[in-house]
């Protein structure tokens, strides 16, 4: 079962840990063809859009979505093309602000920031799901006794997708293509047939016309609501973060990803905004306001309601198989950036488990959860609406927020004030969301409190693993270490640097340890330059200075670099290295392994021992610590 589970554990290859290194895939694409890959998550959204927006803002549904489109295209998508030219290996604004903020600040802001990426995909399962049992049980030919069978029905197709994972999926394009092709042009004829009937019907548009007329007393006021209501509307804003996830399958070098990416954003969400403003506007005018409601034949399929109405059974069935297929992939697309963010981030920062760099056991822990926030909201399209709206307008304030401080420390101040309107924009949609629909924040905290819970834990009872991926040694070094003799290393933690601190350490050296500099005596010095960084590339320099020889080397800790130096030398020479500590130790222990786990200090000799002894379960082969 262990084998089965840890199948395809994804380990760093060349033994870079870093997340901006990136191996090009074996299949590239047209951007295009990768547009209909992030079109199953950002099109999908048609089928429950056109009804929550109904239920949020009533007649005012087509002037809440014209308000919506305008922030699609002149805020969020510029920001995010932004972001496709600052991010080309498809790592998204988290990986932007982690280097715009090194150190624990951005490790802990990234933490914080997957609480709501995984709001928003753990939703977007879920309420993909819950739509598609919508379209399932109001379809005519699905036999009567189902009804109400909404949150079984939910969790089979839940389970389903789960099982797929495990069995072994991966995204194929072609399928993409396909599903929003077909998608599409059937949303295409139940538009226009809709439109001809609103034109048929001119009557109805005058009912609406003098339902806005009786309900609100001038346009100020209907832009002015528009504006309160417009961050429930904010499903249709999904589907950017997922546009550059995917830039790595874009066909040809960085220059072409990132104008072949900027061509997908804009191309799908021209052609979202076409659709949403025509779906809000044919289906509030065409479809009584109480079919909306919770029980309504048109809830949290609005779209669907007009195919079985104008067109027929038949039609309106192959349209429900269509929206169900990619409701379906959807909540695929989703899992599968589950998969591709968690290996990403958490194992490196050392805040996981190693197996959470296999698929399987994420797929496990991921369809639990959905499993859980199906029967919390019982599967109701509705009441998810707040939770994936906040995660979604997070992400993209997060976005908006990156890109406005990278425009500033460039000094380009145009840019930045314009996207720092943008992102005052999204952050007041943000905030307007969380206080309308509080459950979105309070699923999002949660994942952010069992992430940083979770991860602090994992980062302690990692702690005493090598953390080094590679070690490399120059010419230098490698002369000093060859000598024939044994090896001995003396620690030292580099200050001044100056003749009197290398005499002062050999005098403490004699005076510990009885070891003299014609021993073949060896300082070492580690200088710790991101505490917070947890696993990384050893490269150790070789130096000459007041007559001494040293070996240098940065690392995010000081006893894991040195054990795993002092393993490397062994194996790579044949003889057990020996390391010489002066024993400094002073104070509560509890606050050295907390400098430790922060700072990467501490107390470095039973540290280093330490991991060592975990390191190498044989103590005849185990290098020697000596602490005087």
């Amino acid at each position: 079962m262990r084998e089965w589970l840890l199948k395809g554990l994804k380990r760093s290859e060349g033994g870079s840990d870093s997340p901006y290194h990136e191996e090009t895939p074996e299949h590239q694409h047209s951007w295009w063809q990768v547009m209909c890959l992030t079109g199953v998550d950002y099109f999908s959204t048609l089928g429950y859009q056109p009804g929550i927006a109904a239920l949020a803002a009533g007649a005012l549904s087509p002037v809440a979505t014209l308000l919506l489109v305008a922030l699609t295209l002149f805020g969020a998508l510029p920001t995010y093309r932004a972001v496709a030219g600052e991010s080309p290996h498809g790592l998204g604004s988290l990986a932007m602000l982690e280097r715009l903020m090194p150190g624990w600040s951005g490790k802990l802001l990234v933490l914080f920031l997957l609480g709501f990426v995984a709001t928003a995909f753990i939703v977007t399962i879920t309420l993909s799901a819950a739509d598609a049992t919508a379209h399932i049980l109001h379809n005519p030919f699905v036999p009567a006794f189902l009804e109400g069978w909404q949150v079984p029905v939910t969790l089979v197709l839940v389970a389903a997708l789960g099982g797929v994972f495990l069995a072994g999926f991966s995204e194929a394009i072609s399928i993409a293509v396909v599903l929003v092709a077909v998608y599409l042009l059937l949303n295409v004829v139940v538009l226009v047939t809709g439109v001809q009937h609103v034109l048929a019907e001119p009557v109805k548009v005058g009912d609406w016309q003098d339902l806005l007329a009786s309900d609100y007393s001038s346009p100020i006021a209907m832009i002015a609501v528009s504006l309160y209501v417009m961050p429930k509307l904010a499903l249709g804003l999904s589907g950017f973060e997922t546009g550059v996830a995917v830039m790595p399958l874009v066909k040809g070098d960085l220059a072409e990803r990132v104008k072949g990416a900027r061509k997908l954003l804009t191309t799908a969400a021209l052609i979202m905004s076409v659709f949403l403003i025509a779906s809000s506007f044919v289906t509030t005018v065409l479809i009584p306001a109480g079919e909306f409601a919770e029980g309504g034949s048109a809830n949290g399929r609005a779209l669907a309601y007009l195919a079985h109405e104008y067109l027929g059974d038949w039609f309106g069935t192959a349209y429900d198989v269509s929206t169900i297929a990619i409701l379906w992939f959807a909540g695929a697309s989703a899992l599968a950036g589950l998969l591709n963010i968690v290996p990403r981030y958490l194992p490196r920062y050392g805040m996981a488990p190693d197996w959470t760099r296999a698929a399987r056991p994420m797929v496990l822990v991921f369809t639990g959860v959905s499993f859980l926030i199906t029967i919390v909201f019982g599967a109701d399209v509705e009441s998810q609406g707040g939770a994936y709206a906040t995660g979604v307008l997070a992400l993209i304030l997060s976005a908006a927020v990156a890109v406005t401080l990278s425009a500033w420390i460039s000094r380009r101040t145009r840019a930045a004030a314009f996207f720092g309107t943008v992102s005052l924009i999204l952050g007041y949609a943000t905030v307007a969301n969380i206080i309308e629909r509080p459950d979105g924040l309070v699923i999002a905290l949660l994942f952010v409190l069992a992430i940083v819970v979770t991860s602090l834990i994992s980062r302690a009872t990692r702690s005493t693993e090598l953390r080094v991926t590679r070690i490399t040694l120059d010419d230098q070094a490698l002369r000093f270490v060859q000598h024939g003799g044994e090896i001995r290393l003396i620690a030292n933690e580099p200050h001044a640097r100056d003749q009197k601190e290398y005499v002062d350490k050999a005098r403490e050296a004699w005076e510990l340890h009885r070891l003299r500099s014609a021993e073949s005596l060896l300082f070492l010095e580690v200088t710790v330059p991101d505490a917070s960084e947890f696993a990384g590339e050893l490269h150790v320099t070789g130096e000459e200075r007041h007559g001494f020889r040293i070996l240098r080397m940065e690392s995010p800790t000081v006893a894991n670099s040195i054990a795993a130096l002092l393993l490397h030398l062994r194996d790579e020479t044949g003889m057990i290295p020996h390391v010489y500590f002066h024993w400094a130790a002073e104070g509560n222990p509890i606050g050295a392994l907390l400098r430790y786990l922060v700072f990467g200090g501490g107390d470095i000799p039973p540290l280093t021992r330490e991991v060592l002894r975990q390191a190498e379960p044989d103590a005849a082969r185990r290098p020697l610590v000596h602490v005087g």
